[in-house]
Formats: C-alpha cells, structure tokens, sequence
C-alpha cells in the first residue's frame, strides 16, 4: 500500500538540524527521513482487530515538531521508526475480526490511535494503572514490548499509532487498528469534521477535567486547531464567563469568535491590556521584564508550549490560579518559575483522551466530543485551510509548517486522491 513513513538516523538528525535552516529538504524532501511508496500492509493481529481505508487523515503541530527535530527527545524510548504518521484519522471499515461487535464493514470512524495495554496483549491485573483507569495516553507500558504478534514478532514499543513502527498511521492508505480504538461518526457531520474528532476530543478532555468552571476570566493562548477547539469545548461544556482568546491572524480570530471567545486580542500590547483590565497592576523590577500584581486570569490555557507563551502564562495567572499545559512544551532554556510560588499557581497538564463523567455516564471523550458537535452545530470545518492528495506530502507539511505565509490551520491528507 502506499504510505508516508519517517525513519530517525543520527545522520538525518544533523541535516535536518543544520541543512533545515536553509531547505525543506532536509526536512520535507530527499534529504530527510520521509519517504513516500510502498510499505508492507500487516495482517490483522487477532480477532478483535479491524481494517481500515483511510479516508483523511490530519497533519498535526507535534508531526512538523517532530520532522524538524525542535520536539524533545524525552519521548523518543515511547515510540519505534521506521512509522507511517498520522494519527488524526478519520477512515472507512473494511474488514473486521471475528470478535468486533462495535463497528461493521462499511461505516466511517473516527480513530483513537493511543495504544493501551489492552492492544499490547495485557488484561486483567497486568494492565497499567493509567489504562485500567481508561486514560491509556498516559500508558506506563508504552515503553515495553507487547505480547501480540504482528507478522510474526511482538509488538514493538510505542505510546500512540503514527509513531510506532508496526501499526501504521493515516498517511497511508489502509490501517490495523483494535476495535477499543474506534468510534462510529455520524452520517450528520462531513468528512472534514470527523477527521477533527481527535485534535477537538485535546481540548474537550482538557475542558471537562478543568470543571468546575469558577467565574471567569479565561485566557486561551494559541491560534491553532487545539487553541480553537479548546474554545469550543469550553463553551460547549457549559463556561458562561469571560473568554479572552489570543490569536495571531485575523481569519483565525473569525473562527474564534465564532466558537464562542469574548474578545480576542494580538500576542504584546493588545494581551497586555486585555491583563489590565482583569485589574493588574504593572511593576518594572531593576533588571528583567514587567511584572503585575492584583486580577490575573484565575485560568489560562497555553495551547503553544513555547518559551514565550510559558513565560506569559506565569506572568498573567491570577493568585491560586490554574495553568493548563495543552502545547507541547519542550526544553524551555532560563525558564523562570518564581510565580509558580509566589502567586501559589497550579500547573496541570492534559495529554489525548479517554474515559470522561459526563451528563452522569462514563464515556470516551470522542462520544462526548461527536455529541456536542452535533449539539451545537459549530462550524469546526472551517479550521481544515487545505486538503492535499497523499502523493503531495510534501507541500502538504510545508503548508502546514509556514502558518504565517500560508495562513493554514488545518492541513489535511487525501490518501483516496490521486
């Protein structure tokens, strides 16, 4: 079948971290670790397993991380290359196990691509905590070999499908998954709309386990599909209050406000003010950057990661207040954490998905995530900016990779189109 896979080398790595300066093609291109063709198509692995043809698939900030080498290597023991990516899926059943009972041939489903200890061959009492309480993003057996067969050899270590080398991801044309994985999509919502199901179910996780929601204000950091569908979610989940989003680009602000953000404000002065009139007042220390005192944001979402937005996070958190860590924040160089205890600020983080309390039942956050979209009928398609065939990755991930020029905020890959 044909696919897009990346292998890791420490050749590749110091190409893309020198040669990537000045061409994609140590990123994107022939000098990288990605290739597009032929890869072997693995057999289904038992009988509760099922077979799927893609039918979009996402390309996520945490792929173009990865590609140009600025992730952290922490990580890198929970995954196994070479691995097709892609693990914002949305595809079409085409075979089942005989064991399935949950999906049937034919119908369209959402993926959930955390591999739990249950795909790893373990039950009972030798499954993880994590997983034992429905929350396998955080698997503690990630790291470990499984005790299912893959054609012929256990399955290899890895915590999510797109960066495991026996299960391919999205960027390919057919994929294995177990039944536990899949969620049915309903005939109402578009293609471009499932395929979002995981990057929403981020922010919806993040939102439920950030109930009970106090009075406000909030602050949601970050313009893109998890800050924009984090503002959703909170709505969608019942935030009556102020909601500030701070967004770079004016398409990007439409969409905001359109998922239910207050005001929306520019990164600088704009944020800054939007600060001052929660109440702060602003200090000049002798040597370093203003600093407030009084208001704050008793919530902030940083959907980026980045050095900047942390450092703004700390700054801006009201006393007692909560930090949500939903980017992928890396190795921050001179991070100061001096507000963590002088404002006694909570930082929580929040990774994928999985079994949430909800309107009094335990469900998966993609059931809560398709209800609610069908519920409010938010027109989260408007996020998907571009839809390349699979054989055009390339300008597939330099599109996504270069937001500013290209104004993408969802990029997504067609592996049915030629």
């Amino acid at each position: 079948m044909r696919a897009v896979s990346f292998d890791v080398s420490v050749p590749g790595f110091i190409l893309g971290k020198t040669l990537g300066r000045v061409t994609e093609a140590a990123l994107f291109g022939g000098l990288s670790g990605l290739r597009y063709g032929q890869v072997d198509e693995p057999g289904l692995p038992g009988d509760s397993w099922v077979r799927l043809d893609v039918i979009k698939a996402g390309i996520c900030g945490s792929d173009i991380g990865n590609l140009t080498f600025k992730s952290s290597p922490a990580m890198e023991p929970f995954g196994t290359f070479p691995a097709v990516f892609g693990h914002e899926v949305l595809a079409r059943v085409a075979e089942v196990g005989p064991a399935v009972r949950g999906v049937e041939v034919g119908q369209r489903v959402a993926v959930d691509p955390v591999i739990s200890c249950t795909m790893r061959g373990f039950g009972g009492d030798a499954r993880c905590i994590s997983c034992s309480n429905g929350l396998p993003g955080t698997c503690e057996r990630s790291g470990e070999e499984g005790t299912v067969m893959i054609d012929g050899r256990e399955l290899r270590p890895g915590l999510t499908i797109g960066y495991q080398a026996d299960l391919p991801g999205g960027w390919s044309e057919r994929m294995i998954v177990h039944e536990s994985q899949l969620f049915p999509v309903d005939d109402r919502l578009s293609d471009r709309a499932g395929v979002l199901m995981e990057p929403l179910a981020v922010g919806m996780h993040a939102a439920l386990r950030s109930r009970p929601f106090g009075a406000g204000p909030v602050l949601v950091i970050g313009s893109g599909p998890i800050a924009l569908g984090t503002i959703w979610a909170l709505r969608a989940t019942g935030y009556q209050g102020e909601l500030v989003a701070q967004i770079k680009r004016g398409h990007e602000a439409d969409i905001a406000y359109a998922f239910g953000a207050t005001h929306v404000v520019s990164p600088g002065d704009e944020a800054r003010q939007a600060l001052i009139d929660t109440g702060a007042s602003a200090y000049m220390p002798i040597i370093g950057d203003e600093v407030y005192s009084g208001g704050g944001f008793p919530l902030i979402f940083d959907c980026v990661g980045s050095g900047q937005t942390i450092k703004q996070a700390l700054r801006y958190t009201a006393p007692r207040g909560e930090i949500v860590m939903l980017g992928c924040a890396a190795e921050i160089p001179k991070l100061d954490l001096t507000f963590v205890w002088a404002r006694e600020i909570r930082i929580q983080g929040y990774v994928c998905y999985g079994l949430e309390e909800w309107r009094g039942e335990t469900v998966h956050t993609f059931q809560v995530t398709e209800a609610l979209l069908l519920e409010t009928g938010a027109p989260v398609e408007r996020m998907v900016t571009h839809d390349f065939p699979l054989a055009q990755y390339r300008d597939a991930l330099s599109t996504a990779a270069n937001r500013r020029r290209t104004g993408s905020i969802k990029v997504l890959l067609d592996p049915s189109s030629a």
